[in-house]
Formats: C-alpha cells, structure tokens, sequence
C-alpha cells in the first residue's frame, strides 16, 4: 500500500489547530488512502461531511496533540538548558502556576531571545511531524517551493 501524501503546510495547519486548545477539544484525522484531513472541534460545526467510521477504522489516523509529541513544558525547557542555562531555574518557576507561556515569552522578549525560540520552536516541530509521518505511514510533500 502506498503512502498517502500531504503537504506539511497543511499538516501544520491540523498540528497547531488540535494544539490550540485542551486535549480532545480541537481534532484533526487524516485518511491513509488519500491524505485529507477531517476536522473535528467540540465548539465549532464544519460544513464538510465526516466520515461515520473515522474514530473506529484504521484507515484514518489522528494528528497529535503537541503533548503527545512531548512539545509543551519539557520542550521550553530544553530549548532553555541548551541555550540559557544560567537562566533555567527561572524559567522553570513559570511553570508552578497559571500563564506559564505568556511569562516564558515575554522573559524570552526581555532578553532579545523571542525570535530564537521561534526558530527553535519551529525546527523540532517540524522534526517531530516528519517523524510522527514516518512512524504512521505518512509521505509529507515539500511545499516550500510555492511562491
């Protein structure tokens, strides 16, 4: 069976749209055979029909969570014991209370450091997907050549 080919604009698009919310509120399916990807949210109805077998059969494949491809709390502090690690037991104090991120971000502002970890942010997201793709029988098509 051959794999099913998506461009890795859109499987960011489905990436950052489940990532948005909790776990579960926001939910992107791709299918196997073709590569479309099905949209599901608990707070908005799409217009497009949803395949009734899409949560049982093997031929769709759910796109993670950042969570289930360990992008969230322990991700931001790699990137800082790699490249601030003077400063890593502040920044892993944001994380004892509410509003982690927002602090995070402007600690990184303060320190000319923001674009940075967008950078960093945006590679090993990137890594992560491509391998997440291999592990599921995916094919990702370049897309950087679109103008």
């Amino acid at each position: 069976m051959s794999k099913a080919k998506l461009s890795y604009s859109e499987l960011l698009d489905a990436f950052e749209f489940v990532s948005a919310s909790a776990p579960m509120d926001n939910r992107a399916f791709i299918d196997r055979g073709n590569g479309k990807i099905h949209y599901l949210a608990s707070e908005l109805d799409f217009e497009e029909k949803i395949p009734d077998d899409l949560e049982s059969s093997n031929r769709y494949v759910e796109v993670p969570h950042k969570y289930d491809l360990d992008l969230g709390r322990n991700f931001i502090l790699s990137f800082i014991q790699q490249e601030l690690p003077d400063e890593y037991e502040t920044v892993s104090e944001f994380f004892r209370r509410k509003g982690a991120y927002r602090r995070f971000k402007d600690f990184l502002d303060s320190r000319n450091q923001l674009e940075r970890w967008y950078e960093y942010q945006s590679r090993e997201t990137e890594k992560a997907l491509r391998l997440w793709c291999d592990e599921n029988g995916l094919e990702l098509i370049d897309d950087s050549s679109t103008p």
